[in-house]
């Protein structure tokens, strides 16, 4: 299986549609929710090649096809289902292949299988627990940022357990999908004073219950692997709150976070790509998996990566010499090659100007907002460290100074404010007011720092408290023992999910901190680690990154961490460096990605009213369309054409002939012989009116006609 989580669910879905009803032509029904998840990884002509004639979405107005199969590919939603009964009803299709991208709840299962109707089309009914969506290859969103409020809020109390079911749903067709029956590990802090402190215990709970459920009816699950069993841990948002809002200067996180990128179900930048030697109009351009450039330059350090790339293009223009402004386009050869390649180096060359556009622009307003000198300070907040990994002095004059610069944005003093908190574990509330004054930040910017205490956060203190100042979670970074190995003083930090997996790795990971669902049968792997870490390396001096990697083919083992509340880019990229040095899986999953304006809004969010919020738990209901209901209009009768005039050959102009003079070369000397067919048939019928008056009259002039005839033998 590959180890890419988009390659995963294209294989998936591709498989289910290609071995359904297979050699025959049918059409594939979807409905809005499950064609994003079909759209995100699977190109509509890979599709068609399934034999499907047609896609089409069950919301739609459809034409009737009752010769033909269809595939249906939906969402287990009650109005999704009406949609699908609705069909039924209609017969609009011959023969019906029902697939669900995650557990069909049980009353609407029942409404099915209680339904004779819908019993006689569907062929085949099944499940294929896709619903989730992988964004990069080893990073998938539920693209739910719902999920922070409704699990962080204090109104919303009362939608956290149907949240949470949801959540687990999706967190098992993630494992599924992956083919991982694994451990489960969830965050427990310590001394919590938050009422969501419980939130990673109850989700590993249900979750555990959901894997255990599915492996009881699926025999076949979990498949037979050589790679070691998966681990599943469950953190969530307050397991780092540096994360959301340090400023990191790797390439994707700045570029999120100093951009203003269109973030929908696909990411744009909207920059003016070179042409013909010249700036041409602006348009959107997206940054995806497909962008090789982006693909090997986004967890670089920005100062790296201008240079990678200015090297990077040289070296494609000198793949493409026919290209180059010097060479001699009147060779035939040269025209030749130049044809050949045009497709290729010009997206080539639109990749190297959108991602040069967008490092140069990012670090204009890194330059512009003074972004360098806030990150020292920062990077000392963060880590409890100076520069010289010593512990910092003076920290409180260094934040002062920063928020008395006229160039520093508000946005970035809020931020450092808030880093100044967390580092202090809680402020006198009077000097928490001074600042924000100092800052000139409005008054609803308290509001922010004071909701951090419902994610975990310390944000008061006691004039005499004697709390000691907070301290990493996974202790002090320690100095490295050679200072090129430190790629920059502005990278110091490090988020504590990577910490937390290495330690998970090495078997060292604290068990109070992050137990086991399972203590009593799975408690040793975490302990020992012994599937995780080879024995050279653990005797080896040497630090993991330098050690020699195992073979590529050895299988890996897979890790899946589960972020509630929304996970951030240098977690991302942490996953990705974990995955490198350890040669490990590791898949970061959560409810969606946050940049640190998105953070800012949703904690300040905490303290409305929930009614502004429009949660879509507290919406009306969708619903089915009202035209799926409606009875289909009677197919148009041909319209009746009208019947062409009778045409009437002209009758005889018998009484015409009886008065002809044979003298006359003219003819009758009435000119009857030149009056229309009707009215000669007037004629005629005037003269029948007559009677036997004329009878002996009409018999003389037969005879003498018939006379005249045989006269001309």
């Amino acid at each position: 299986m590959a180890s890419s989580a988009i390659a995963i669910q294209q294989e998936i879905l591709l498989d289910a549609i290609s071995s359904t009803a297979r050699g025959e032509w049918k059409v594939l029904v979807l409905d809005s929710g499950s064609r994003r998840i079909v759209d995100n990884t699977v190109r509509e002509d890979d599709i068609l090649k399934e034999n499907v004639t047609n896609i089409e979405q069950i919301e739609d107005r459809r034409p009737m096809n009752p010769e033909m199969d269809a595939i249906f590919i939906l969402s287990p939603l009650p109005h999704i289902v009406d949609c699908l009964m609705a069909d039924f009803e209609r017969r609009r299709y011959r023969r019906a292949y029902v697939i669900w991208t995650s557990l069909l709840p049980p009353e609407e299962r029942a409404r099915i299988d209680q339904s004779r109707m819908a019993m006689q089309q569907i062929a085949v009914m099944k499940v294929l627990n896709v619903d989730f969506y992988p964004r990069e290859s080893h990073l998938i969103t539920f693209r739910d940022p719902w999920s922070f409020p409704t699990l962080f809020h204090p109104a919303c109390n009362n939608l956290v357990r149907k949240h949470l079911d949801d959540l687990s749903q999706k967190i098992v067709s993630v494992c599924v999908s992956l083919g991982e029956y694994p451990t489960i590990r969830y965050h427990s802090p310590k001394n919590p004073t938050h009422e969501a402190s419980v939130l990673c215990s109850h989700l590993a709970r249900f979750g555990q219950l959901e894997l255990d459920q599915y492996a009881k009816y699926h025999e076949d699950f979990p498949p037979p692997s050589p790679r070691p069993r998966g681990a599943l841990i469950i953190t969530d948002r307050s397991m780092d709150l540096f994360a959301p809002i340090i400023h990191e200067f790797t390439y994707q996180a700045m570029v999120h976070d100093l951009l203003p990128l269109i973030e929908g179900d696909k990411i744009m930048y909207k920059t003016s790509l070179q042409e013909n030697g010249g700036t041409g109009s602006a348009k959107n351009v997206e940054i995806g998996e497909k962008d090789a450039l982006w693909v090997n330059n986004r967890h670089l350090h920005m100062k790296d990566v201008l240079d990678k790339l200015a090297s990077e293009f040289r070296a494609f223009k000198a793949k493409n010499p026919q290209f180059a402004e010097s060479d001699n386009p009147s060779s035939l050869n040269n025209i030749k090659d130049m044809l050949a390649g045009l497709p290729q180096y010009q997206e080539g060359k639109e990749q190297f100007s959108l991602h040069l556009n967008m490092a140069s622009d990012a670090m204009a307003v890194f330059q512009k907002r003074k972004l360098g000198e806030i990150a020292s300070v920062e990077q000392s907040l963060a880590t409890c460290l100076d520069e010289d990994f010593k512990k910092p002095k003076n920290v409180a004059d260094q934040v002062v100074r920063l928020l008395d610069e006229s160039d520093v944005a508000s946005p970035d003093r809020l931020r450092l404010i808030m880093q100044y908190v967390l580092y202090r574990d809680g402020l006198l509330p009077s000097d928490a007011m001074k600042l924000l004054a100092h800052a000139q930040l409005p008054s609803q910017d308290a509001e922010v720092i004071q909701n951090l205490e419902l994610i975990g956060a310390h944000t008061t203190r006691a004039l005499k408290d004697p709390r000691p100042l907070a301290q990493p979670p996974f202790g002090r970074k320690q100095a490295p023992a050679n200072a090129n190995e430190e790629e920059s003083g502005l990278s110091r930090y490090e988020p504590s999910m990577k910490l937390m997996l290495e330690e998970h790795i090495r078997g060292t990971l604290d068990q109070l901190s992050y137990p086991f669902t399972k203590p009593h049968l799975d408690g040793a792997d975490g302990m020992l680690g012994q599937e995780t870490v080879s024995q050279a390396s653990l005797r080896s001096a040497k630090p993991t990154w330098a050690r020699t990697r195992p073979s590529a083919r050895e299988p890996s083992q897979r890790i899946i961490v589960f972020m509630a509340g929304g996970a951030t880019y240098s977690e991302s990229r942490a996953c990705y460096q974990i995955s490198e040095a350890f040669n490990k899986d590791v898949f970061l999953t959560t409810s969606h990605m946050l940049t640190p304006s998105l953070y800012l809004r949703q904690v300040g969010d905490l303290s409305v009213d929930k009614r502004r919020l429009n949660l879509p738990a507290e919406q009306p209901k969708p619903k089915a369309p009202a035209h799926l209901f409606e009875r289909e209009p009677p197919p148009p009768q041909p319209v009746p054409k009208e019947a062409p005039p009778i045409s009437r050959s002209p009758q005889p102009p018998m009484a015409s002939m009886a008065n002809m003079n044979i003298s006359n070369s003219h003819g009758s000397s009435n000119g009857s012989a030149n009056i229309p067919a009707a009215q000669a048939s007037s004629s005629q019928t005037q003269s029948n009116s007559n009677g036997r008056l004329s009878k002996d009259k009409d018999k003389e002039k037969e005879k003498k006609k018939r006379h005249f005839f045989s006269s001309k033998k």
